[in-house]
């Protein structure tokens, strides 16, 4: 009888341990992708050049994650994102404003250049320098008027 208590007992530790172990780390446990804050590609950061109002940034990068109300002129964009057992990875760009228009960043990202500007070719006219992106006349070739037989 002592033999086979001493069995079920050696059992029931074996079982309680092995319970208790179960949680920790085990190599085939399935852990989630965890993001955080906004999502800002180099492609949105090209988009951005000085001058351009507060609305027309908020439009092309979305919400702030951050407005100091200390510093208002300062709006802050983080990003951080773990995938399962890999180490956290943060970007982060700052965007400075003064009279409601941008004058810097600062971070993570280097602005270049656009998709647009890439295809249309950057403007470089002194007289066109200060006026808005949308504002700006490009030459469009339509061709000849339908029916006209040229």
């Amino acid at each position: 009888m002592p033999n086979s208590l001493n069995r079920a007992l050696c059992i029931l530790v074996f079982c309680a341990a092995s319970a208790s172990l179960s949680g920790c780390g085990f190599p085939g446990v399935y852990k989630i992708d965890i993001q955080q804050g906004n999502v800002v590609t180099q492609e949105m950061v090209d988009q951005l050049r000085p001058g351009m109002t507060t609305r027309q940034v908020r439009f092309i990068m979305g919400t702030p994650l951050i407005q100091d109300t200390f510093e208002p002129n300062r709006w802050d964009y983080l990003y951080s994102m773990q995938s399962g057992h890999n180490p956290r990875e943060q970007e982060r760009i700052s965007l400075m404003f003064e009279n409601d228009r941008l004058v810097g960043l600062a971070g993570d990202f280097v602005p270049g250049t656009s998709r647009d500007e890439a295809i249309m070719g950057n403007t470089t006219d002194p007289a066109t320098q200060d006026i808005e992106p949308a504002a700006r006349s490009y030459p469009i070739d339509l061709g000849a008027p339908l029916g006209t037989g040229e």
